[in-house]
C-alpha cells in the first residue's frame, strides 16, 4: 500500500497507530509525495506485476488531504505507464472531506473506497475525533451518503475496540442499514511501551521481538475473548439471514480456508511478507504495521521496487511468521485457520510459558471453534456447486 501523505491526518483518533510515525521524519518536513517519487512508484509497481490487472491501494494518514487534482494526476500517470493493463484503485478514507467533486471522480475512475466508521454515533465518536477533539460522526455519515448517492462502490472498516466490542449486533445492524454491503472488522490491539521504549518518545510500542514479550495493552484495546464473542454474535445473525447479501470479510476469509481455497488475507496465511508499505518519501517497509527503521528495505528512488520485495530481508521477514510460532500454536486444532495471526500481536506467553503467543488467541480459538460446523456445511454446498446461502434454509429460526 502507498501512503502519499505519510501519517498526516485531519483527525486525531485516540487509537491511531500511524500518527506517531511523523516523529520518524524531519520536523517541519513536507509529507506530500513528490511528483518524481510518485511517478517512479507508479511505474515500478505496474512493471513489477505479472497480472493483467494491477490494483493500487492508497492510504494515509488521510489521502484526501492531497486534494482532488493530485489523484487526477495519479490516474494520468497510471494510464501513461499501464502498458495495456487494467488499473484498479482503492482508497481508504475517514470520509470527512468528501464532496460531490470527489465522489464524481471516484465514480468515473471506478475507485473502490474504504470508509472508516466504528458504529452508531456514540460508539464512533468515543475515539474518532478531530484535532480539536470534536466528534466526527456527522461528517462521516455525510460522506457515506455522498458515496451512495453518486453510486460509488465502497466498503466499511470498523475498528473493534473496548468502546464497541460489547455492542456487536448494534454495530452490525447499523452498518447494514447504513448501506454497507461489505464489512471489515479490525481488532484494536496496541501494546504499551516498556520504560526503555517510552524514553524514546514513542507513544506506542514497537512490534514484539522474540524473547521480549510484554503483555500490557492500552485501555482502548479490545479484550481477546470479547473479540471472539463479538464475531460470534454477528456470525450467528449473519448465517441465518445475510449469507450472500452482506459480505463480512472475516466470514468470507473463513469460508475460503474451510473450502480449501486459502485465506486470502495475510493475517491468516502461514507466512506473510506481501503487504508492504511505501511512505511518502519513497521509503519501503516490510509491512504497514512494521514501519520502523529496523524494517526499512530501501527507497524506490535508489533501489528497484521488485528487488526489494524479493530481497532476502523481506523473504526472511515473511517466513519468520511460521518459524516463530510457539509449540502451543503448532499443536492447536484451529491452527489451519489462524496460523498465529499477525506477528505484531504475538506478545503473550503460552500456558507452558513459551514466548510469542498471540494476544487474540483466546478470542480466535473461540470463534473458529464456533463456526466450524457451519463452515463445513457451506463448504459442502460449494463442493456440490450450490450457493452457501442455502445454509439459511437449513438452520432453525
Amino acid at each position: 500500500m502507498a501512503k502519499p501523505i505519510g501519517p498526516i491526518c485531519n483527525l486525531d483518533c485516540t487509537y491511531c497507530y500511524y500518527l506517531e510515525k511523523e516523529t520518524m521524519f524531519p520536523k517541519g518536513g513536507n509529507f506530500r509525495m513528490k511528483p518524481d517519487v510518485l511517478e517512479s512508484y507508479i511505474k515500478q509497481y505496474i512493471q513489477s506485476q505479472k497480472t493483467l490487472e494491477v490494483t493500487f491501494a492508497w492510504q494515509g494518514g488521510e489521502p484526501t488531504l492531497l486534494g482532488l487534482e493530485y489523484f487526477q494526476q495519479i490516474v494520468e500517470l497510471q494510464k501513461k505507464h499501464s502498458g495495456g493493463r487494467r488499473i484498479n484503485n482503492t482508497l481508504q478514507t475517514n470520509g470527512t472531506m468528501l464532496n460531490e467533486q470527489w465522489c464524481r471522480f471516484f465514480r468515473k475512475e471506478n475507485f473502490l473506497i474504504g470508509l472508516s466508521i466504528d458504529g452508531p454515533r456514540e460508539l464512533h465518536d468515543t475515539y474518532r475525533v478531530d484535532k480539536g477533539q470534536k466528534p466526527t460522526f456527522e461528517r462521516v455519515m455525510h460522506g457515506l451518503n455522498l458515496l451512495k448517492s453518486n453510486k460509488v462502490e465502497f466498503n466499511t472498516l470498523t475498528v473493534v475496540s473496548a468502546a464497541n466490542v460489547n455492542h456487536a449486533i448494534e454495530v452490525y445492524d447499523f452498518l447494514r442499514e447504513a448501506g454497507s454491503g461489505y464489512i471489515q472488522f479490525i481488532p484494536l490491539v496496541e501494546r504499551l511501551p516498556s520504560d526503555e521504549e517510552a524514553k524514546t518518545g514513542h507513544a506506542l510500542a514497537e512490534p514484539p521481538q522474540p524473547g521480549k514479550t510484554k503483555s500490557p495493552v492500552t485501555s482502548w484495546s479490545v479484550p481477546s475473548e470479547r473479540y471472539g464473542d463479538f464475531l460470534i454474535e454477528i456470525f450467528d445473525a449473519w448465517v441465518r439471514r445475510d449469507v450472500g447479501k452482506v459480505f463480512v470479510q472475516m466470514f468470507d476469509v473463513s469460508l475460503g480456508i474451510w473450502s480449501g481455497r486459502g485465506a486470502g488475507l495475510c493475517l491468516f496465511l502461514e507466512d506473510c511478507g506481501e503487504a508492504l508499505a511505501v511512505e511518502h518519501n519513497g521509503d519501503l517497509y516490510s509491512c504497514d504495521h512494521f514501519v520502523y527503521p529496523k524494517y526499512k528495505l530501501g527507497n524506490i528512488m535508489n533501489d528497484s521496487l521488485g528487488a526489494m520485495v524479493n530481497s532476502p530481508a523481506q523473504q526472511d521477514f515473511g517466513k519468520n511468521k511460521s518459524r516463530s510460532l510457539p509449540k502451543y500454536c503448532r499443536e492447536c486444532e484451529v491452527r489451519f485457520a489462524c496460523n498465529g495471526e499477525c506477528p505484531k500481536h504475538r506478545f503473550q506467553t503460552t500456558p507452558d510459558g513459551e514466548e510469542g503467543l498471540n494476544y487474540l488467541c483466546t478470542g480466535y480459538k473461540k470463534f473458529f471453534t464456533h463456526i466450524d460446523p457451519y463452515m463445513k456445511t457451506m463448504s459442502e454446498l460449494l463442493r456440490r456447486k450450490t450457493s452457501p446461502a442455502n445454509i439459511m434454509t437449513m438452520l432453525p429460526e
